[in-house]
């Protein structure tokens, strides 16, 4: 697999890099077991290809291209109406056909060669697949996708499966695509386009004490969070907080122990020492 990074000064292209995992629980997956599962599922349309086989009439075997009006001609079989079917359902249809014109209990299979959707997953409004009707921007299958959630990442990634049959990632960031409107971004999509956007996981701290809103403050991954913007997100500190003697208690992730760091917060609000970054799970104690 190659990956691609696309920014605003170039694109720099990473030869021989290996995806070794996706972003959440609900995305991980192989990007050949994600094809697999869709093309399961997908319904045949037009000018997608089609490998057609026959076990016991080999002579039959042809590649077809679906036309405009969602049929194909096999030949001696004649028109055949393939839109809206997957792959199996075809195989069935094909199979009666045969009982009645040729041989009884054919083995029919039927390869989606070429398809012309693309599939868009993570925060958007609505995942799924969606066909390209002409030449199809990467902005355009996001407004066709229902737009971005409020979770979505910075990075936008696209998996595409090249004509030598190797895999690469298109990395695009979201900020420079939408806010700067850097046209260069705006890639058209190709035929079997997996379109991720990454999903922002909600991640929390506590903080507790004298600070006016003590409880649970969430954050997302991709913000981070302070211990300053944590205490302001609380309410800011009572007047009998002891500023001085603030306590930051963080689980160590190698060893499992608990681990305490004393933070000055009069000296961080002051600008005397740099502000802390918390991490998921911390608590704060304000004396």
């Amino acid at each position: 697999m190659k990956e691609i990074f696309i920014n605003r000064a170039k694109a720099s292209v990473l030869a021989g890099s290996v995806l070794a995992a996706f972003f959440l629980a609900p995305l991980v997956f192989p990007l050949q077991d994600t094809q697999a599962v869709q093309i399961n599922d997908y319904r045949i349309g037009p000018r997608d290809l089609l490998e057609i086989a026959v076990y016991e009439l080999p002579e039959l075997n042809q590649t077809v291209r679906v036309s405009q009006d969602g049929s194909f001609t096999l030949l001696p079989l004649g028109k055949v109406e393939a839109a809206g079917l997957t792959a199996q359902e075809l195989e069935a249809k094909l199979a009666q056909i045969l009982d009645q014109q040729f041989t009884k209990g054919a083995h029919v299979t039927v390869f989606i060669k070429e398809f012309q959707k693309i599939s868009v997953n993570g925060a958007v409004g609505n995942p799924g697949m969606y066909e390209l009707a002409g030449p199809t921007t990467l902005l355009q299958a996001i407004a066709q996708a229902g737009g971005l959630t409020g979770q979505a990442m910075n990075e936008i990634f696209i998996f595409r499966t090249g004509p030598d049959g190797k895999q690469e990632r298109i990395v695009i960031n979201r900020e420079d695509l939408m806010n700067n409107g850097n046209p260069e971004l705006n890639i058209e999509l190709k035929p079997k386009d997996v379109l991720t956007i990454p999903i922002d996981q909600t991640l929390n701290v506590f903080v507790y004490g004298e600070v006016k809103m003590p409880g649970v403050i969430p954050f997302l991954s991709s913000k981070k969070i302070t211990l300053i913007q944590a205490i302001a997100q609380a309410g800011g500190t009572t007047e009998w907080a002891k500023r001085s003697k603030v306590v930051i208690k963080r689980r160590d992730n190698r060893t499992g122990k608990e681990m305490k760091i004393g933070v000055n917060l009069k000296k961080m609000v002051s600008g005397k020492v740099a502000d802390i970054v918390l991490e998921e799970g911390d608590i704060v104690i304000v004396p």
